[in-house]
């Protein structure tokens, strides 16, 4: 089973690249994004790589973000 930690500082998002985690995000009420890890991060942008060639951009204020974690 699975619990969701927000993200919201830039330690949580260096921790959760460091360790891999899955990440799931939200825009909107709705999820946009799951499954994929942290590739990198800055103050405005999350690039989330779920596939070998499948990377996703998304904006930080606009987007809620979760890492998935293991109970």
């Amino acid at each position: 089973m699975a619990y969701y930690g927000r993200l919201e500082t830039d330690r949580d998002f260096e921790e959760a690249m460091q360790r891999q985690s899955r990440i799931r995000v939200f825009k909107d009420d709705h999820v946009v994004d799951a499954g994929g890890i942290i590739t990198r991060f800055d103050e405005m942008t999350v690039v989330i790589q779920s596939g070998v060639s499948d990377v996703a951009y998304h904006r930080r204020n606009e987007c809620e973000f979760f890492e998935m974690k293991k109970r």
